[in-house]
């Protein structure tokens, strides 16, 4: 019997993808005397009729080569940041080395600590690129100024800013205290779900909050000018159904749609520069990744999934209720940062009943004035099952934090019983996810832990292979994995579109260890 290895061509499921996998290589299919067979060998394809051909579509191939160049990057892959240092200096680290753009998760984070991270991820990744994000904090505003204040202390040259729904001084000061007639030094990457939000950021910064800044004393006359002329950001991912901040939206239709609205302000402003769109929410398998990079995609940015490595400052417990996630198993429920204004956050619902428990405290501050307004019934039933104290003692408590954090919150919560209690709720909803990140035992019906359906989806791919423990989920190696995944995925894609049909256990990526972790 001729075997594969001596003609060179692949009949046989193992050999086919075997082929299939060398993704630096052409793959041709072809017919000869014994049948049809698959090969990566441009020789033993001469011998046979050529039914079907694809390029070679390594990793770093994946996406957009500016994207790579602009941010300094082997890949066109970002790890999206997790609030409260989820996303930890590790974490970033790690994929800084191996080639990878990541965002620390400074959101919830003390200045103090913000400071060490930065610091840590230049020591660790010396010379790497990386981001940090900044969260819009409407509730607070000393915190979105503090972030900006380091990032530009310890020259950081991109940020990652999420859940704004329109500009504020703070990412603006960002933006234009980097700008030189050489071009954007701070490059501001903005994860929007909404194309009205969207619109803010692919046109330059309001005229209002430049002049604010220039009276401030925050940028140069120079800048101020320069302002006019470059979009506010440089990237805008488009954030579909993900973990945290999300509306939710349908990734095949939010990122065509905001490429038609990049071309339709391109075109009206005269802009040299090309706003590069990315896709994020849903990306937990190579199938999610290679449909966002055939939808147009510049890169992918995964979230969920990085929040169950190795390298995430998050529990072990938390680890093991996302690594059991089904992708039915996640819930809306209301915000800590933005409560007042009812916005939601998408979280983990299998395993902790902070949804319920926190849908329960905004349907309560919807309904009262304050917490001396409350029917005795119900607070003994806050305090009881949810708070697990007195309510006066939290608010003790809030006292304490904001005052080192914030003093505006209490000062601005004085002659107000409503916003009193939204702050001891607040007490609630921000502790819920520290002790899911300390892996509190007695909260553990408390836990907040950010998900999107990505988590499950992740889950069920990696059933049966190393990567279905914990333990062995190095974020780099996700990363990698995800890539190398996706461009498989696309050649099978390219080779359907040819007419071509591939056993059904060649059509499939499979994670196997890598060596060194790289793609």
């Amino acid at each position: 019997m001729v075997t594969t290895i001596e003609t060179g061509l692949a009949r046989d499921e193992a050999s086919i993808y075997r082929e299939l996998s060398t993704l630096d290589c052409p793959v041709f299919v072809v017919r000869d005397g014994q049948g049809v067979a698959v090969t990566t060998g441009e020789r033993a394809a001469r011998g046979a009729r050529v039914l079907a051909a694809v390029p070679p579509l390594p990793p770093e191939s994946l996406g957009e080569a500016e994207f790579r160049r602009a941010h300094g990057v082997a890949y066109a892959y970002h790890a999206g940041a997790m609030a409260n240092g989820i996303a930890s200096a590790a974490m970033v680290a790690a994929l800084a080395r191996a080639g990878y753009l990541a965002s620390f998760g400074a959101a919830g984070v003390v200045p103090a600590k913000i400071d060490e991270a930065l610091s840590r991820i230049r020591r660790d990744a010396p010379g790497r690129p990386f981001a940090c994000n900044l969260i819009h904090s409407p509730s607070e505003p000393a915190l979105e100024r503090a972030i900006v204040d380091a990032c530009l202390r310890h020259e950081v040259r991109c940020v990652e800013a999420s859940a704004f729904l329109d500009l504020t001084p703070e990412v603006v000061r960002y933006r234009v205290a980097g700008l030189t007639p050489g071009g954007p030094a701070n490059r501001v990457i903005a994860k929007v779900s909404r194309a009205e939000v969207a619109e803010h950021f692919l046109r330059p910064a309001p005229d209002r909050i430049v002049r604010l800044l220039l009276e401030r004393g925050e940028i140069t006359p120079e800048q101020a000018e320069l302002a006019r002329q470059v979009p506010m950001a440089d990237d805008i991912t488009a954030e579909a159904d993900s973990g945290g901040h999300t509306d939710r939206r349908p990734l095949v239709v939010l990122v065509p749609e905001f490429l038609a609205l990049r071309e339709e302000i391109r075109r009206e402003a005269g802009y040299d520069q090309v706003v590069r769109i990315g896709a994020a929410g849903g990306i937990g398998t190579p199938a999610a990744a290679a449909a966002a990079f055939a939808l147009g995609a510049s890169y992918v940015v995964t979230g969920s999934i990085n929040q169950a490595s190795v390298e995430a400052d998050q529990s072990e417990a938390a680890k093991r209720l996302l690594a059991a996630a089904g992708v039915a198993d996640v819930e809306m429920a209301p915000s800590a940062d933005m409560f007042e204004m009812g916005v939601e956050v998408q979280v983990l619902k299998r395993g902790t009943m902070f949804a319920g428990r926190a849908k329960r405290l905004y349907e309560t501050y919807r309904l009262h004035d304050g917490i001396e307004s409350l029917p005795p019934a119900l607070r003994a039933e806050l305090e009881q099952r949810i708070f697990q104290r007195p309510l006066e003692e939290v608010w003790a408590e809030c006292v304490r934090f904001f005052t080192e954090r914030d003093p505006a919150q209490i000062e601005r919560a004085e002659g107000s019983p409503k916003r009193r209690m939204a702050l001891i709720f607040r007490w609630y909803l921000g502790l819920s996810s520290g002790w899911s990140i300390a892996g509190t035992a007695e909260r553990a019906s408390d836990y907040q832990i950010w998900c999107g359906p990505a988590m499950g989806a992740f889950n069920t791919w990696v059933t049966g292979t190393y990567l279905a423990a914990p333990a062995n989920r190095h974020v780099a190696d996700l990363a990698a994995q995800i890539l190398r995944g996706a461009a498989f995925t696309g050649r099978i894609g390219q080779l359907r579109l040819a007419g071509v049909r591939l056993p059904a256990g060649c059509a499939s990526y499979v994670p196997s260890p890598l060596p060194g972790g790289a793609p």
